[in-house]
């Protein structure tokens, strides 16, 4: 099992910043990809961004691209999405994600998720 605590949200005006953390514990060794999604108010949850844990390669959605940045520390098993000029619209619960075990890299399903995050953006 993977273990994920989220950490990080809060409250900032239109144009702010905000990082967010996740760390993970358990069997870390597993971890193929972490990600971030989203779930605003009356909404589905959305993609965000992810990492491969191997190689560092990254994704974002397109709403991501130019404002948010996903990184990871290997040695803090830790995962981040620094965000910038965030806008009112960014408001949602952010989740963190890994993909993990044996056949992680065959899967775009996440089995593991943290309990989530508030991020509220006001304008």
């Amino acid at each position: 099992q993977v273990q994920l605590i989220e950490s990080g949200g809060g409250l900032v005006q239109a144009g702010g910043s905000l990082r967010l953390s996740c760390a993970a514990s358990g069997r870390t060794f597993s971890i193929f990809s972490m990600g971030w999604f989203r779930q605003a108010p009356g909404k589905e949850r959305e993609f965000v961004a992810d990492i491969v844990w191997s190689g560092g390669r990254t994704s974002y959605a397109d709403s991501a691209k130019g404002r948010f940045t996903i990184s990871r520390d290997d040695a803090k098993n830790t995962v981040y999405l620094q965000m910038n000029s965030l806008k009112p619209e960014d408001t949602a619960v952010f989740y963190c994600a890994a993909r993990y075990g044996p056949v992680a890299a065959a899967t775009t399903l996440y089995n593991s998720w943290g309990q989530g995050t508030q991020v509220t953006v006001s304008s």
